[in-house]
């Protein structure tokens, strides 16, 4: 091996000069460890007194000692087996009650196979009315079929159901003024001859499908007739996929909507009449990732829609946040989440009716834009029987929707030209809304016999054109509690509170009936139920039910009196084909 030394210097007076030389190594330096030597030393005592051991000797003396104690032979405790409830595949149930109602249910399940299964549950729920103060007919009915298969595979999982529903109700709030004013005719116009009946039917498919190992995760598939005896008809097809694709070492989980409504009314609610028609187009992605860290998992992603109004020729494209985070503080204990979220939600005619089943077939359908709802909370376990939920949130939103009372009389033409043209009915406005949120929630799962849930939320609304936000309470309470008594009583609580809300009250006067006159106060009510049953065996028990328990006639719409206490009783059969 040849180096090469290399000096390079510099002087104040003279140049020096520079050189090379060449040293060779004869052997490369290979350095080794020698070996260690250890001390070999033994200890000495150098004490001057020695001792020497001694020896010692002992023996043992053995007495008997007589003992009238004779251990038991031990035995194995007994645990009592709790005896497993039958299950089986099909039930019926049938009540009756005060108000001439009628309940009943049939549901039945047939294994087709290992892996498939067909279902069928039919539904009926009636009653005869006889509200205090109505002079109407004030009955309503409400039935549903639901017929529904699902296949299970080693690679995913499907279902389908096909559902039909049919309802029936009474426009039955004729405000007292105009009875008052019809009551001088002739004839009253007002009586339970006077016709305020109308029903509602429901067809639809849905489906759903569930992939184990693939990108394409699921999706989820709507078709869905709603329509009335006014000639109003409601289209609406919606499919909801999903897919989740690495991407640069990430999943991606991305969200496609397609969602597609049609409908018309045959009649407007204000001058001038005409036919109501309405169709939309949405489509929308949301792509999102989740990312997990220790006790952090947040999600990070946006959403993009492109909302097409055909009946306008109209297109508007929104964007929205999807974001949320949640993090153990301590454990269960403790979890602190927040989320900045956004959304575009299609109204419908049939939400409407199922919300508010006494609203005019006039109504203006529109998207509400929720540009963002964003919110921080808590959550967590207090212990292994008692858990709970704050939050508080603040949403923006434009177009949210209202249901409002309508004016005494359509287009001022005069009073019983129709069922729901006399004050008795509700329509829809839109307004742009800010609301202010707090919810609280706690849970006791004390154990297997005995759940009880308390929630309660505070809203406050800043709208932009409407005096009120309509028909919304700024206070909401509820109690839900289920006791198991012994093997064979069991009982349950549910109590609701809502507080006030406001409404629109139109002129008395017939020359100006369509004009607004004063906003109308609906008082908070606390309505109270409970049920209480007792099972004879797996397959027979009997239960009954009373609601609004404090027999309060209040209102939950303007002029909409409910009924006031009711009892119900019935029976519960299970079997077996």
């Amino acid at each position: 091996m040849t180096i090469f030394f290399v000096q390079i210097g510099n002087a104040q007076e003279e140049e020096s000069t520079l050189g090379t030389e060449v040293v060779n190594v004869v052997k490369p330096y290979t350095p080794t460890i020698s070996d260690a030597f250890k001390v070999k030393a033994a200890p000495k005592l150098n004490d001057s007194v020695t001792t020497t051991k001694k020896k010692v000797t002992y023996s043992i003396f053995s007495v008997p000692v007589a003992s009238t104690f004779t251990p038991a032979k031990g035995k194995a405790a007994v645990v009592k087996k709790s005896q497993k409830s039958t299950l089986y595949d099909n039930y019926a149930t049938l009540g009756f009650g005060s108000y001439t109602s009628i309940l009943a249910e049939l549901y039945s399940n047939f294994q087709i196979s290992r892996t498939e299964d067909f279902g069928v549950f039919v539904n009926h729920n009636s009653s005869q009315g006889g509200i205090e103060g109505t002079i109407v007919e004030d009955f309503f009915y409400d039935s549903r079929l639901n017929l529904n298969y699902g296949a299970r595979e080693i690679d995913y999982n499907w279902r389908a159901d096909l559902d039909a529903k049919h309802q029936v109700y009474n426009w039955y709030g004729i405000p007292e003024n105009l009875e008052s004013i019809t009551s001088g005719m002739n004839e009253p116009l007002f009586n339970k001859d006077f016709d305020v009946s109308h029903s509602y039917l429901t067809g639809a498919i849905n489906g759903s499908i569930n992939f184990k190992e693939s990108f394409f995760k699921g999706a989820k598939a709507t078709f869905r007739y709603f329509g009335d005896d006014e000639e109003s008809t409601e289209l609406r097809a919606f499919v909801k996929p999903t897919l989740e694709l690495p991407i640069a070492g990430e999943l991606i989980t991305t969200t496609i909507t397609a969602d597609y409504i049609n409908g018309s009314f045959a009649d407007s609610y204000g001058p001038p009449e005409q036919e109501i028609n309405y169709s939309f187009i949405n489509a929308g992605i949301n792509p999102s990732l989740t990312i997990l860290r220790d006790d952090l998992e947040v999600n990070l992603g946006v959403a993009a829609f492109v909302s097409l109004d055909t009946e306008n020729s109209d297109t508007d494209i929104y964007f929205y946040p999807k974001i949320t985070a949640s993090y153990q503080v301590v454990g269960d204990t403790f979890i602190a989440y927040a989320g900045l979220e956004g959304d575009l939600k299609q109204n419908n005619y049939h939400d409407f009716a199922q919300e508010n089943p006494f609203i005019s077939p006039t109504l203006l359908i529109q998207p509400t834009d929720t540009q963002y709802d964003g919110y921080i909370g808590m959550k967590g376990k207090l212990s292994e029987a008692m858990s709970y939920n704050l939050r508080g949130s603040y949403t923006s939103e434009s177009n949210k929707a209202f249901i409002r009372h309508n004016a005494y009389s359509q287009s001022g033409n005069g009073f019983g030209l129709n069922g729901y043209s006399n004050g008795n009915s509700f329509n829809v406005v839109y307004d742009d809304t800010k609301t202010i949120s707090g919810f609280a929630e706690l849970n006791f799962d004390v154990n297997a016999n005995f759940k009880l849930k308390i929630n309660g939320q505070y809203n406050t609304y800043t709208l932009d054109t409407e005096e009120e936000a309509w028909n919304l309470p700024e206070l909401q309470a509820s109690l839900f509690a289920d006791y198991q008594i012994t093997e064979q009583w069991f009982a349950g609580v549910n109590l609701f509170y809502t507080g006030e809300r406001k409404d629109l009250i139109y002129s008395e006067d017939p020359a100006d009936i369509l004009i607004p006159q004063s906003i109308a106060t609906l008082d908070a009510y606390f309505d109270a139920n409970a049920h209480v049953g007792y099972r004879f065996n797996d397959k027979l028990s009997v239960f009954g039910r009373v609601n609004n328990i404090l027999n309060t006639n209040y209102e939950k719409w303007l002029n909409y009196n409910v009924q006031g206490i009711q009892g119900l009783a019935g029976a519960t059969y299970k079997f077996d084909f």
